[in-house]
């Protein structure tokens, strides 16, 4: 299958280490891309609910994959979130093209775009953490039962359905908070004179303009990679919401043994040691 060609691709929330992490769907996604630029925008490792038991092979070529796109020239941030949190004591830590961040301005085609995680606008993560991380888990032991449920639910002819989806959709406090969020990160943006703002964190893929009597900027979210499997793609001056559910070519690529590996494998051990070295100074 033939790579597009796209100047700059954000995922985030990929929550790799936990059952609801579609770790094979995001390896066909990145095989399926030639980005300029890759953003991974905050948990993309998710320490929190890191074991040391379950850590399957497919979520390790998808770490594997991405050193491999570092050592062949791409342009790599990784943006701290709060599920991988721990990764914000090397925040500044840069190797050629790599770079550890806690937000990023990007300029593309004269205009500007303000990326970062969004955990900051979460009083949840700023006040009572532990009440945060309980939630965490809650949340990933209800993605694993809808994942059985689902399956049942295939067995039996009908189609799936998300009990995290109906949760946010139907209560009043999910809808409040998440329209707050995506207001919060606007005006922000605005004042700053941002003209795209671009978050991850509260697993609802998104893209609009939003307005205010102080001006407007585009609002993005990336999305997730635990239930909407979603990405975004900046390509000939525009934005767009990558789904996975929708691009059935990529869905055919085959993953073998091979993707562990980049082809550069000795440029590809040396940065493992530098990044290695640098990070226990």
């Amino acid at each position: 299958m033939k790579k597009r060609d796209v100047e700059v691709v954000v995922v985030s929330d990929l929550h790799l280490g936990t059952y609801g992490c579609h770790a094979e769907e995001i390896l066909k996604y990145l095989k399926s891309v030639r980005p300029q630029i890759l953003v991974l925008n905050g948990d993309i490792v998710d320490i929190w609910q890191f074991r040391k038991h379950y850590w399957p092979k497919s979520h390790m070529k998808v770490v594997k994959y991405v050193m491999g796109l570092i050592a062949k020239g791409v342009q790599v941030y990784y943006v701290t979130g709060n599920h991988d949190e721990m990764m914000r004591k090397f925040v500044g830590f840069e190797l050629g093209n790599f770079r550890i961040v806690n937000k990023i301005v990007l300029e593309i085609d004269g205009r500007k775009a303000w990326i970062f995680h969004g955990d900051v606008f979460d009083v949840t993560m700023q006040h009572s953490k532990w009440l945060a991380k309980l939630g965490a888990v809650g949340y990933d032991i209800l993605i694993f039962i809808n994942t059985l449920v689902n399956f049942c639910s295939r067995l039996i002819g009908k189609g799936k359905f998300s009990f995290s989806k109906r949760i946010k959709e139907k209560v009043k406090s999910a809808v409040k908070f998440i329209n707050n969020f995506e207001h919060t990160a606007a005006e922000i943006a605005i004042a700053n004179h941002y003209d795209y703002v671009v978050c991850g964190h509260i697993h609802q893929p998104d893209l609009r303009e939003i307005k205010t009597d102080k001006g407007k900027t585009m609002y993005l979210n990336s999305g997730d990679w635990v239930e909407n499997l979603t990405a975004l793609e900046y390509n000939n001056t525009q934005w767009k919401i990558y789904r996975y559910s929708d691009d059935y070519m990529t869905h055919k690529i085959q993953l073998d043994d091979a993707d562990e590996m980049p082809d550069n494998e000795e440029l590809f051990k040396k940065l493992l040691v530098e990044f290695d070295l640098k990070t226990n100074r």
